[in-house]
């Protein structure tokens, strides 16, 4: 059997991942997926279905009012199914399966524990606000994960027509337009909007170096938010440390359909009937 060293499991990665992966859970990961590479036969769906039963675990920790325990259970959790990955992509052992039973995984995991936790402190408390929590939780991160994939196949379903239609004007002999900004006559002072574009752009580069990803907060940082630092925190942070984070998902997926409306606006095409259905569906 082959022995991996740390640079290959640094090297199964991902290009972009969100910052709480990258400074917080990788450093856990990789080192538990170098030990289970090089001693252990153990596939990545074995550990994607380790990683949904510590999620349990989390779930009735607490719904038993264990809230430290369940936020180091939902943290294990997750840097579990974080090896997964890595171990699919360092052995090329991962299949269509099991892309499919991490997704799934990822959802029941979540969708239990918020459940587990309004379950725990409505019993103790009465108090119907944990009840919304929960519920409140398990609706962000359904819609999510379902207007994300959306989101992408409207993307595809665009450029895809942009490059059918591209290449029927190559066919009959027309060129394709250039698009040019607006010219800057020398010396004129930058606009506000220019400075902020230019500035998100460093920001952007800058974050690419250490790998993080663009968009500060996204589901993962909303399920660490919730599951892990509000409980540690205490009874006291479950209701704000869940609010503030699901208003800052809730914007973040505001600001990325607005984002995903201008780039239709910007390339309108005509899409097929099946191709629209295939979008929608």
């Amino acid at each position: 059997m082959r022995t991996y060293s740390l640079d290959d499991v640094h090297a199964t990665r991902k290009r972009r991942d969100s910052w709480w992966t990258v400074y917080v859970v990788d450093p856990v990961a990789c080192r538990a997926a170098l030990l289970v590479a090089n001693h252990t036969r153990i596939t990545p769906n074995e550990l994607t279905v380790f990683s949904l039963v510590l999620g349990l675990v989390s779930a009735v920790c607490f719904a038993l009012d264990q809230l430290v325990a369940g936020s180091a259970m939902f943290y294990l959790s997750f840097m579990v199914d974080c090896v997964d990955g890595k171990i699919a992509r360092l052995k090329g052992t991962g299949t269509p399966f099991g892309l499919w039973l991490d997704y799934v995984g990822d959802r029941v995991r979540v969708v239990f524990c918020a459940m587990g936790l309004a379950y725990g402190q409505y019993t103790l408390t009465g108090d119907v606000r944990y009840i919304l929590l929960g519920a409140g939780v398990a609706v962000l991160d359904l819609f999510r994960y379902v207007n994300a994939p959306q989101m992408k196949r409207v993307r595809e379903t665009i450029k895809l027509a942009r490059a059918e239609a591209a290449e029927l004007a190559l066919g009959y002999g027309v060129d394709k337009p250039v698009r040019r900004g607006p010219a800057r006559s020398p010396g004129r002072p930058l606009t506000p909007a220019v400075r902020v574009r230019r500035f998100m752009k460093r920001l952007n580069k800058y974050l690419a170096r250490r790998r993080v990803r663009s968009h500060l907060i996204s589901g993962i940082e909303f399920h660490a938010a919730v599951f892990v630092v509000a409980p540690l925190v205490g009874v006291v942070a479950l209701v704000p440390v869940a609010a503030a984070a699901g208003a800052l998902l809730l914007a973040n997926e505001i600001f990325l359909v607005y984002r995903m409306w201008i780039f239709t606006r910007r390339h309108t095409v005509p899409v097929q009937v099946e191709n629209r259905e295939h979008v929608l569906v």
